[in-house]
């Protein structure tokens, strides 16, 4: 199967600026693959460039060398009509889903505002609302709500059922669990499986928690200052992790049990010293 989306010695720089004295290099010759009904987790701490990763994605950081190809089709050399269709197939679930969320409009407008913008009649755009709603788990009398009278795990359904307005074939899922409590973190999850196993949608699913990326993604990609340095099956990458830094993220990882907890964090201050780099 041919892939959807592909990254391919993907550089991106921004200009110096301020105290910065040389131009900052947030990705450093990235080549990552996505096929069609698959979810491949980027996952690394903050500042690794996984969120740049996923923005030059959505044509939202600038590509200094390289490419992205989506479909076979050169992202950066696309038309200006082309650009906007390929818009339709790609889109975006963030963190905060408040934020995203226009708080002065109905969840009936939030959710028809995609179609209306992309030629679809108003009351056709507002019949869809409803069958939205359905797929993500929420009912039909929601629709007249505001997104403050809802709370985060269903605010975070009313973004995604937004992202699924028009039919993408991709989403960039940019944290969108990480502002959740554990069992609504684990609901959502859930939610995003089911939608890919009825729609066939492709995920680049952006986390910091190794845990949450493992629960959800076919293959793992770990990002450390820039760089992939581990790629592979999410079960191997997760428990059988290779590199040192993705050990380092596995060994960070919450657990239940105090005592495991607690000689995780002494193995992770070990491998730490051991490779002479400060926590």
């Amino acid at each position: 199967m041919d892939p959807l989306l592909e990254i391919n010695d993907l550089v991106v720089e921004y200009p110096a600026k301020g105290f910065r004295a040389q131009p900052f290099r947030a990705l450093k010759g990235v080549s990552l693959d996505i096929r069609p009904g698959e979810t491949v987790g980027l996952v690394g701490e903050s500042g690794s460039g996984k969120t740049t990763l996923g923005r030059a994605v959505l044509g939202l950081a600038p590509v200094t060398d390289g490419s992205i190809r989506y479909a076979g089709r050169e992202i950066g050399q696309l038309t200006r009509r082309a650009r906007r269709s390929l818009a339709d197939e790609i889109q975006v679930v963030f963190q905060d889903p408040y934020s995203s969320l226009n708080p002065s409009l109905t969840i009936e407008q939030i959710l028809a505002e995609p179609l209306t913008a992309r030629g679809v009649a108003t009351r056709d755009a507002k019949s869809r609302v409803g069958g939205l709603l359905d797929r993500v788990g929420l009912p039909a009398g929601a629709a007249s709500r505001l997104p403050r009278e809802f709370s985060g795990g269903q605010r975070q359904r009313i973004a995604i059922a937004r992202a699924l307005a028009l039919d993408p074939k991709l989403i960039v899922c940019d944290e969108p669990v990480s502002a959740l409590d554990l069992s609504t973190q684990a609901r959502v999850l859930d939610l995003f499986i089911e939608i890919q196993e009825r729609t066939g949608v492709a995920y680049l699913f952006i986390s910091h928690d190794l845990a949450v990326v493992r629960h959800i993604s076919h293959r793992v990609a770990v990002m450390y200052r820039g760089e992939l340095v581990e790629t592979g099956d999410g079960d191997q990458v997760t428990a059988r992790p290779r590199h040192p830094y993705t050990q380092r993220l596995f060994l960070a990882a919450p657990v239940p049990d105090p005592d495991e907890q607690k000689e995780r964090r002494a193995a992770r201050r070990a491998l730490i010293a051991a490779q002479g780099e400060a926590a």
